[in-house]
């Protein structure tokens, strides 16, 4: 099962390292493969560097996508942590 969903960055900081770090922590723990999209450039969330390139920013849409047998779980858990601002203060 492959499932997506169009997110808005909404921390101030935008998808910095720290940010990249927990999304990476939380993806890991999923089967899922779960990619992240920005504009035309796109990175899997288990690589820490690859979230950085991406460059996102407050603001931003990004579009998440998770692909495998727990692809919803996944999606539902790191919707929440994008939308809670990655637990950071705005």
């Amino acid at each position: 099962m492959t499932i997506s969903r169009e997110l808005f960055i909404r921390n101030r900081l935008g998808l910095h390292a720290r940010a990249a770090i927990k999304l990476v922590e939380l993806a890991q723990s999923f089967s899922a493969i779960v990619t992240i999209t920005n504009g035309d450039n796109s990175a899997t969330a288990d690589s820490v560097m690859g979230l950085l390139m991406l460059d996102s920013a407050q603001g931003q849409k990004i579009l998440v996508t998770a692909k495998g047998r727990d692809a919803e779980s996944a999606l539902t858990a790191i919707t929440n942590l994008i939308e809670a601002g990655f637990d950071e203060e705005n």
